[in-house]
């Protein structure tokens, strides 16, 4: 099902690999990043009413949906942060864009605000919902987190155990981790043809690998990256706004004091969960 109508379709040649996209809207470019284990199509809800403001680039990362899944080279690349981050500047610049407004939730969360660090003259504002910097997860995975988020020291074993456990029942696997993230533990605040894209895309056992590798690069190289950021004093700087769900994953009272240390402007507000 076509869930963007009236968008274009793209698909851009990076360092990444052959990677898809939409756009559609108009006024100033706002590149969205979809999370795990979901596809531009998570962003479709809102388009319209975002659309009416902005130039709406809606991209696949590297290994999910129908981006390419390349085999992974040195540090997991390119599913590591700072070659997604890359390739979406690549991305961005074929499409006519050199400086854009981005907003990332989940993984692409963490593609957001590595691309600020890393290139930050690219960036006019950032937007990341429901996530803290990588390495403040790792570093705060005591009992609890560990089990509030036991998809992430799973999916970071070394291959292939995390693949073999999937790919025996990969829809099973999606619909289970996704209703549990609800408040109403149910698929019911999902539009059926966006759970067809999502469950068809996670069906193929080579993105089941990239997502992850995904995982394992967070365990990995980003982790060494975002130390070498803190230990070097480096921050975010452009105006950072952080949303996170009230009952979310990072932290229920709110992970604002933590962006601090990351970011010279930040301001955020919880959001209701769906």
């Amino acid at each position: 099902a076509d869930l963007y109508p009236g968008f274009e379709s793209h698909w851009i040649d990076t360092s990444a690999g052959r990677l898809f996209a939409r756009s559609g809207g108009e006024g100033p470019p706002l590149l969205l990043l979809h999370g795990y284990i979901q596809t531009n199509a998570m962003w479709h809800k809102v388009a319209p009413a975002l659309g009416k403001h902005f130039t709406l680039i809606l991209p696949d990362l590297p290994g999910y949906g129908w981006s390419a899944a390349p085999k992974s080279g040195a540090g997991h690349a390119p599913y590591d942060k700072r070659s997604m981050a890359q390739a979406m500047v690549e991305l961005m610049e074929k499409l006519g864009h050199v400086r854009f407004r981005l907003a990332g939730h989940d993984r692409g969360g963490r593609v957001a605000y590595r691309l600020a660090l890393d290139h930050p003259g690219r960036l006019e504002r950032l937007a990341v919902l429901d996530i803290i910097p990588t390495a403040e997860m790792w570093q705060r995975m005591d009992d609890t987190m560990a089990v509030k988020v036991w998809h992430w020291p799973m999916l970071a074993q070394k291959f292939p155990m995390p693949e073999m456990l999937l790919e025996k029942d990969p829809v099973g696997y999606f619909d289970y981790w996704t209703a549990s993230l609800t408040r109403t533990k149910d698929l019911s605040a999902f539009d059926a043809r966006a759970l067809a894209h999502y469950r068809a895309f996670f069906s193929d056992p080579l993105r089941i690998h990239a997502t992850c590798e995904d995982y394992r690069a967070g365990r990995t190289t980003e982790l060494a990256n975002d130390q070498a950021d803190r230990a070097a004093g480096r921050k975010i700087g452009v105006p950072l706004a952080v949303f996170w769900g009230a009952a979310g994953i990072p932290n229920a009272s709110g992970p604002l004091p933590i962006w601090h240390d990351w970011a010279s402007d930040v301001s955020g507000a919880p959001m209701v969960s769906i």
